[in-house]
C-alpha cells in the first residue's frame, strides 16, 4: 500500500511541476520545469491515500465502489491512481504507460489547452468536478439511491464543509433506503486549511467535532496523524471496519425487509496538509500549513536551492523503485490494482451513459385536456402533468425519481402520491399517516434546501438513471451556479470528452411563477432563471414555455426523451386558459414555433402587424388584444405567432433549435411591427433575436420589476404586458393606424 501511495504522490508532484520525465536518473534542469505553474497539491496526498485503501478492499472483496473528490483542486490525487490503473492510457491511448506518454500526462495538467486542476470530465472515473466546493456529498448520494451493490465514497474538503451546500447534504442520510440503496461513505478530510485560512471544524475541539457529525446522524472513525506507516495501519483497520459495519447493516435490513434508518459510520482522516512534501521551505513550515495549498515552491525555474530542494522532495518517493526502466508502473505493484470495470477509474456508474436505460413513457396523450374550443375552459396547467408523472413512475420504479422542496402537492403534482409517497427515513409520527404521504419507499424526494436536492439529481443522473425536478420560478436562483456547473459538466462531456455515453437530461419545472403572485408578492417575482439559461452553451441548453396544459405535457414527454442537456420549463400551476387540443400540441411542439390560425386573419396576405407570445400568461393577454383588435378594427390583418420553445427565436447557426432566416422571415415579416408579449425580461428576447432582419420592428414586453401583493391583471398592468397596452402598442406602431383608431386607443 505504500509503494502503491508513493508512487500517487510521486505522479502528483509530476503533473505540478515538469513538463518532462527525467525520472530523477539525471538531475533536475530548470527546463524541465513548466512555465507556469498551475497545479495544487494540498489536498492530493489524502485522496490518493484514500484511494489505495479502498483500492486494497475492492480487489480483496469484490465490492463495487466510485470515489468523490469533494476538495478544491483535487484532481492530482485522482489522476494519479486512474493513470497507475492503466484507465488512464486505455481512455487517452497517447499518454501511454511509458516515458513519452508519461511525459505528455505530466504536461496536460492544470495547462492552457488542456486539462484542468479539478477532476473534470475529462477525468475517468469522476462524476463530480469541484470546481465549485459543496456539492460532493449531494452528488454521493444521488449516486447512491437505486444502486442497492454500490459504495460511494465521498471525500469531503474541510473547507468545503463550511459551504452551505454541504452543511444540508449531511442530512441525506434520513432519504437513504438500506434495502434498495446503496451506501455513502463520507471521509472528512482535516487538513487543517484552506487557500490562507484555517477551516472551522479543525479547529474545534475534537468532541465537539464527534458530537456534530453525531448530531447529524453518523458515527464517525477518526484516522488521525502524520507518520505514514502507523497511519496506513489505522486506516487499513478503519476501513476494514467500516465496510463490514455497511454490508451488516445492509444484509439486515435486506434479509428483515424493514427499512429503518441506521446510524450510517464514516470517517474523519485528520493529516496534514501537502502530507509528505517539506516540512520546511525558506524558514516558513510548509507541511501541515496554509502554504502547502497551491504549488509549495513557486520558483524551482529561477531559485537553484528551490531546485534542488524539489528534486530532493522526489527522491524521497524513491521512484527507482516503483518505475522499471521504461517508467511504467513496476509489475508487482500494477497487481494491486483491482481489474476491468471494478477499478475506480473505470467504474460502469461514473460513466453513467453505459447504463441508461430508455424511460418506459406512457402516451403523454393520454392524459391530455378537453379542449373543444380555443379560450372556453380553464384547467390547472401542472394538474395533467402531474398525472403523467404519477405513470412514467409506475413504468420505472428503480430508475425514476421526482425531486422538489416540499412543493409537490403545491405544484399540483399530487398525483404522484397514487404510486409513490415521498422518501422518510427519519422519525414517523402517526400523525404522518393523515395525508402526510410519508414512506420508507417513496421515491419522491422533498427536501427544502435546492442545493442538495439538485446535487441528488446530478448523481442520480450522472450514474445512469432519470429525474425530474419542480420548484418556484423565483427561487430556483437558489442553485444557479450549481446549474452553471452542471451545464459545463454536460458542455464538456458531450462535445470533448468521446467515451463518455450521453446521460439522461436534467429536467427543471420552474412554477409558481412571476406573473401568479398575488398572495406572496414582489420577493416571488423574478423570471431571471431563463437569462441565465440562456448564457450557457447552445448545445445542452433547452427553454420551454408552454402556454396550456397539453403543450405541457408535450413538451414533458420531449424532455424526458433527451439526453446531455438541461431542460428547462416554465409553466404556472394555476388555473389558465386553454388554447390548443392534444394533436395540436403536438404538432406546435414539434416546431416550436407557429402561428395560430384561429387568432389570426392575415391567411392569403401580408399581414399589417404580428402579435407574438411567449408564456401562459402573456398568450392569453395577447390573444385577448388580437381578439379586442380584430373585433375593433377588423380591417386590420393580424397574425398570431406563439413560441413554445424559447430558442427559436435565435439564429440557427448559434443554436441547434434556433430559426434560419426564412423560417423566422416567414413568421415574423421582414419589415411589419412584431408586439411580442413575453414571461421574462424584455432584454432576453432582444438578445436572442438581435440578428434577425425585422430586429429593429421587434417590441418585447415583459416583466419590468414592478410589482408587489397584485392581481394577476394589475401585475400585467403594471408591466405592460396587458391587453390594453398591447392594443395601444398596435396603434401606436402600425402605419396609418393612429388617425383612425384614436377614439379605440382612448
Amino acid at each position: 500500500m505504500d509503494a502503491w501511495w508513493r508512487a500517487c504522490n510521486y505522479l502528483a508532484i509530476g503533473m505540478i511541476y515538469l513538463r518532462a520525465n527525467p525520472l530523477l536518473r539525471e538531475p533536475l534542469k530548470p527546463e524541465h520545469i513548466k512555465y507556469r505553474l498551475l497545479g495544487h497539491w494540498g489536498a492530493s496526498p489524502a485522496l490518493s491515500f484514500v484511494w489505495t485503501h479502498l483500492n486494497r478492499l475492492i480487489r480483496r472483496d469484490d465490492l463495487d465502489v466510485i470515489f468523490i473528490a469533494g476538495p478544491g483542486h483535487g484532481a492530482p490525487g485522482v489522476l494519479g491512481p486512474a493513470y497507475l490503473e492503466g484507465t488512464y492510457s486505455e481512455v487517452y491511448p497517447d499518454k501511454s504507460e511509458d516515458i513519452e506518454g508519461l511525459k505528455k500526462f505530466f504536461m496536460q495538467f492544470s495547462f492552457p489547452g488542456h486539462i484542468g486542476s479539478h477532476c473534470t470530465p475529462e477525468t475517468p472515473g469522476s462524476i463530480h468536478e469541484g470546481g465549485e466546493l459543496g456539492y460532493s456529498l449531494a452528488h454521493a448520494y444521488g449516486a447512491a439511491f437505486d444502486n442497492p451493490d454500490l459504495i460511494v465514497a465521498c471525500v469531503v474538503g474541510d473547507g468545503e464543509s463550511e459551504t452551505g451546500p454541504l452543511a444540508t447534504a449531511w442530512h441525506s442520510n434520513k432519504f437513504l433506503n438500506p434495502i434498495r440503496d446503496g451506501a455513502v461513505l463520507p471521509i472528512l478530510n482535516l487538513n487543517g486549511y484552506k487557500i490562507a485560512n484555517p477551516t472551522v471544524p479543525a479547529r474545534i475541539t475534537h468532541e465537539e467535532l464527534e458530537s456534530l457529525l453525531v448530531g447529524y446522524g453518523y458515527q464517525p472513525r477518526f484516522v488521525e496523524g502524520s507518520e505514514p506507516g502507523k497511519m496506513h495501519q489505522t486506516m487499513a483497520a478503519t476501513l476494514d471496519a467500516v465496510i463490514a459495519e455497511i454490508r451488516a447493516l445492509q444484509k439486515k435490513a435486506r434479509e428483515t425487509g424493514k427499512a429503518e434508518r441506521p446510524r450510517w459510520p464514516m470517517i474523519v482522516l485528520r493529516s496534514p496538509k501537502g502530507w509528505t512534501c517539506p516540512k520546511e521551505f525558506e524558514g516558513h513550515k510548509l507541511e501541515g500549513s496554509w502554504r502547502a495549498h497551491q504549488v509549495p515552491m513557486a520558483d524551482v525555474r529561477s531559485n537553484p536551492e528551490s531546485l534542488k530542494q524539489l528534486e530532493s522532495w522526489m527522491h524521497g518517493y524513491q521512484p527507482e523503485a516503483l518505475f522499471d526502466a521504461t517508467a511504467r508502473l513496476r509489475q508487482e505493484l500494477r497487481a494491486l490494482a483491482p481489474a476491468g470495470p471494478r477499478r475506480m477509474s473505470a467504474n460502469p456508474h461514473a460513466n453513467g451513459g453505459l447504463l441508461r436505460k430508455e424511460l418506459k413513457l406512457p402516451d403523454c396523450r393520454d392524459y391530455a385536456v378537453t379542449v373543444a374550443k380555443p379560450g372556453a375552459v380553464r384547467h390547472e396547467n401542472t394538474r395533467p402533468l402531474g398525472e403523467f408523472l404519477r405513470d412514467v413512475m409506475r413504468n420505472n420504479m428503480t430508475n425514476f425519481r421526482v425531486f422538489g422542496p416540499d412543493e409537490t402537492a403545491s405544484n399540483r403534482l399530487q398525483a404522484i402520491y397514487e404510486v409513490s409517497k415521498k422518501t422518510w427515513m427519519a422519525e414517523l409520527i402517526p400523525d404522518d399517516a393523515d395525508g402526510g404521504e410519508l414512506a420508507r419507499d417513496g421515491r419522491v424526494m422533498e427536501m427544502l434546501s435546492e442545493h442538495t436536492l439538485m446535487g441528488w439529481l446530478e448523481g442520480y443522473l450522472l450514474t445512469g438513471r432519470h429525474g425530474f425536478l419542480a420548484t418556484y420560478e423565483a427561487f430556483a436562483h437558489v442553485v444557479d451556479s450549481m446549474f452553471n456547473q452542471h451545464a459545463k459538466w454536460l458542455d464538456i462531456a458531450r462535445n470533448h470528452v468521446r467515451w463518455r455515453v450521453p446521460v439522461a437530461a436534467q429536467n427543471i419545472l420552474l412554477t409558481s411563477t412571476v406573473w401568479r403572485q398575488d398572495h406572496n408578492g414582489f420577493s416571488h417575482q423574478d423570471p431571471g432563471f431563463i437569462d441565465l439559461v440562456t448564457n450557457k452553451s447552445p448545445s445542452v441548453t433547452r427553454v420551454y414555455l408552454p402556454p396550456d396544459a397539453n403543450t405541457l405535457l408535450v413538451v414533458a414527454d420531449q424532455c424526458l426523451r433527451s439526453t446531455d442537456c438541461v431542460n428547462v420549463i416554465v409553466a404556472d400551476k394555476q388555473q389558465h386558459l386553454q388554447f390548443t387540443t392534444i394533436d395540436e400540441a403536438v404538432v406546435h411542439c414539434a416546431k416550436g414555433i407557429g402561428i395560430w390560425r384561429f387568432a389570426s386573419n392575415d391567411a392569403g396576405s401580408e399581414p399589417d402587424v404580428v402579435m407574438a407570445c411567449c408564456g401562459d400568461v402573456p398568450t392569453a393577454e395577447a390573444l385577448a388584444a388580437t381578439a379586442i383588435l380584430r373585433e375593433r378594427l377588423p380591417d386590420l390583418k393580424v397574425r398570431f405567432v406563439n413560441v413554445v420553445d424559447l430558442f427559436k427565436l435565435r439564429p440557427a447557426t448559434e443554436h441547434p433549435h434556433g430559426s434560419s432566416e426564412r423560417e423566422f422571415d416567414g413568421l415574423f415579416t421582414r419589415d411589419k411591427p412584431v408586439i411580442f408579449n413575453f414571461h421574462g425580461y424584455p432584454l432576453v428576447i432582444h438578445k436572442l433575436a438581435y440578428r434577425f432582419a425585422n430586429h429593429d420592428n421587434l417590441h418585447v414586453r415583459g416583466y419590468k420589476e414592478k410589482g408587489n401583493i397584485n392581481t394577476p391583471l394589475e401585475l400585467a398592468i403594471v408591466n405592460q404586458i396587458d391587453r390594453f397596452d398591447l392594443v395601444i402598442d398596435v396603434i401606436d406602431r402600425v402605419p396609418g393606424l393612429a388617425a383612425r383608431a384614436a377614439h379605440l386607443k382612448e
